[in-house]
């Protein structure tokens, strides 16, 4: 193309989840009220964390860091997303759009590994119980969530830095309803070799080294199950690992789904469904997989609404 005749892209249009005027109002009811249980939710389970001295623990430290993940990704886009369900046009500029990238990405690699994280305190008090309070001790917990934080920033810088050198020209809507990496590469009027390069090894190590570590660890943690002789002990096992592997396989499945796999314009409708479940549904459930089975968490609502009470 002729220097003369490009036209940098200042501003992007979001097409959203659909186009269909009907689904509009449906679809902002749906995902406001999808919204709002994830901030309450998330919200609810980091006041009671905080509140409640016996939930000091590494499990619920994982816990809590996550709660605080799911509430600050999701905000990132959702505000965003419930203004096009009742506009016209979906309109972001282009500092807004790399910066909602950035957070994005930063708050979802986060989620990986502290999930990884999750698995394997999991692992130590099913496999190694009398080291448990030895290897999972504060300086653990602490050093797993700053790894956790540092990868997340590095693997969001390298996704933004790369989308940044790319030039858009006239092409500026994004068939997506947020910024997400592979519908902005489709726009991109040079070439995107290098930044297809990046989503591949950065996140194929994001995904697939946190999904394995799990797999391998849920490999362990189920022998050691099955070598519990009483019924009631392998059932008590078990219950505190089913909420996790549920919100794992629905994060990572998703998110797997997304990214390691061609892009096309055909896969990006797919995708959006997909993206749905990571950035929408697993926020929103999370407070609910993790809570509403788990004692400690009724004994510490009890405690925190009595002490309001009187």
């Amino acid at each position: 193309m002729a220097p003369g005749n490009v036209s940098l892209v200042t501003e992007f249009i979001l097409l959203g989840l659909t186009d269909l005027s009907d689904l509009q109002l449906p679809l902002f009811c749906l995902f406001l009220i999808m919204y709002v249980v994830t901030v309450l939710g998330n919200l609810g389970l980091i006041t009671l964390i905080g509140l409640n001295t016996h939930l000091h623990t590494p499990m619920y430290f994982f816990l809590f860091n996550l709660s605080f993940i799911d509430l600050c990704y999701s905000s990132v886009f959702t505000p965003k997303m419930l203004t096009h369900f009742t506009s016209k046009k979906n309109i972001i500029s282009y500092r807004g759009c790399m910066t909602q990238l950035y957070f994005f990405c930063f708050f979802v690699i986060s989620e990986c590994y502290v999930l990884t994280s999750m698995t394997y305190d999991r692992y130590v008090a099913i496999c190694n119980p009398l080291l448990y309070h030895v290897l999972m001790s504060p300086k653990v917990c602490s050093s797993l969530m700053l790894g956790s934080y540092l990868m997340a920033f590095s693997g969001a810088m390298a996704h933004t830095g790369c989308m940044l050198r790319l030039t858009f020209c006239d092409a500026n809507t994004i068939n997506h309803y947020f910024c997400d990496i592979l519908p902005l590469l489709q726009l991109s009027c040079t070439s995107t070799y290098v930044n297809e390069l990046v989503v591949f090894i950065v996140a194929g190590i994001n995904v697939m080294v946190p999904s394995v570590t799990i797999f391998v660890s849920y490999g362990f943690i189920l022998s050691s199950i099955l070598r519990i002789s009483s019924r009631e002990g392998r059932s008590k096992a078990f219950s505190t690992c089913s909420s996790h592997i549920v919100a794992v396989s629905l994060f990572f499945g998703s998110v797997a789904f997304m990214y390691l796999k061609p892009s096309s314009a055909g896969s990006m409708d797919e995708g959006k469904i997909s993206s749905v479940f990571y950035t929408n549904v697993v926020p929103a459930m999370n407070p609910f997989i993790y809570s509403l089975r788990n004692k400690d968490v009724k004994i510490a609502l009890t405690k925190t609404l009595s002490k309001r009470t009187f």
